[in-house]
């Protein structure tokens, strides 16, 4: 079973922000699924299993999109 992973990221505005943020993750390794909202600033990263992904990886990924990212549980 995945791990899912709930995130707030701040600084998005519009779409074009979302599919930025969706690009970067969807590159790494592990990561099955994204789903981010510029309009919560939620994002939900689910994690395949069996795979061991600080979340470090996950801010650096959302920081090259151009924003930051502070997770919730």
């Amino acid at each position: 079973m995945s791990e899912t992973r709930l995130y707030t990221v701040t600084g998005m505005t519009c779409g074009h922000c979302e599919a930025a943020v969706r690009s970067e993750l969807t590159e790494v390794v592990g990561i099955e699924s994204v789903s981010v909202s510029a309009e919560s600033g939620a994002l939900t990263v689910d994690i395949a299993e069996g795979v061991d992904l600080a979340d470090q990886t996950i801010y650096n990924a959302v920081d090259e999109a151009g924003y930051s990212a502070e997770r919730v549980r």
